[in-house]
């Protein structure tokens, strides 16, 4: 009785051995989205009044965790029973994450003209500020259904030869870290300057090390959040190459003589542009439908 006890904790300690090895490999492979996820969410959960950015940020938070509850049994019955499907879904998960980072390049190099006029909070009544905090709200958690589906499938990727219980407990791990550790980290960059506000309070108007603490936080917020957008971008490309180069037969060996990073890089940049220039020649061609029919209406 005894010596089979010890097997079973032999057995659940090998799996776990297993899990923790197999999670640090989807944990790379999982890393550029995840560098993504956090610039995207650090933009959308900053700009708010000071005493509504940990509600809004644990709002978003919870839909996170939503988007994985949801995401996980349909990723797992793939895995189960249409396993082919998940390197279809890799590659065209691939597509958009490439498609994104190129847009962001292009708008970068090409400012695109927005008709939404950024008006303070101060001028708000606190209804309108709760309607256009729920809009950024919706809109950060279906960026995140998005990055989630990418995330998961990426993750499930790297564990498609292992056991279907492995497979569980390794994209399990790799969601709740996608979540509470990209939202943990969030919630420090959003509330930093508010640190330095109360370290230069602190300081009682002395030049001292507390004030120069607290001016170097408040000013190093909005650089930090630029950085993780321009890394974000550059980690896009990165993993939407690595996926096609490891999923697609043509880009095996394509361009071998690089390192793997570039190439990765230079396959992610190609596919995107393809895709950009696929969906502005689209866009062209459904306008004049869509000019018609506005007319139309008018009529």
């Amino acid at each position: 009785m005894a010596s089979g006890f010890f097997a079973l904790l032999d057995d659940i300690s090998i799996l776990m051995d297993d899990v923790l090895v197999m999670s640090k490999i989807s944990a790379k492979k999982t890393a550029g989205i995840l560098g993504d996820d956090l610039a995207v969410n650090a933009e959308k959960a900053s700009g708010f009044v000071s005493s509504r950015e940990l509600p809004v940020l644990w709002a978003i938070t919870k839909g996170s965790f939503y988007n994985k509850l949801i995401i996980l049994p349909f990723a797992f019955l793939l895995s189960a029973f249409l396993p082919s499907l998940i390197t279809i879904i890799l590659i065209l998960g691939g597509l958009y994450l490439a498609y994104e980072g190129v847009e962001k390049i292009f708008e970068y190099i090409i400012p695109h003209k927005t008709s939404d006029v950024e008006v303070s909070h101060e001028l708000m009544s606190k209804s309108e500020i709760l309607v256009l905090e729920s809009k950024k709200i919706k809109s950060a958690i279906l960026t995140d259904f998005i990055l989630s589906v990418e995330i998961i499938i990426i993750a499930l990727g790297t564990v498609m030869d292992q056991s279907l219980t492995i497979q569980i407990l390794v994209v399990s791990i790799i969601s709740i870290i996608a979540t509470a550790g990209v939202y943990g980290i969030v919630a420090l960059i959003v509330r930093m300057d508010d640190f330095g506000l109360k370290l230069i309070q602190m300081s009682e108007g002395q030049k001292n090390s507390l004030h120069y603490s607290g001016v170097t936080l408040v000013n190093a917020l909005p650089v930090i959040i630029k950085s993780l957008s321009v890394i974000g971008t550059i980690a896009l490309l990165l993993v939407s190459g690595g996926i096609f180069v490891h999923n697609m037969a043509y880009f095996h060996h394509f361009l071998e003589s690089l390192p793997g990073f570039l190439r990765d890089f230079i396959v992610g940049g190609g596919a995107g542009i393809a895709v950009l220039l696929l969906v502005k020649l689209c866009k062209r061609i459904i306008k004049p439908f869509l000019k018609k029919d506005e007319g139309d209406l008018k009529l």
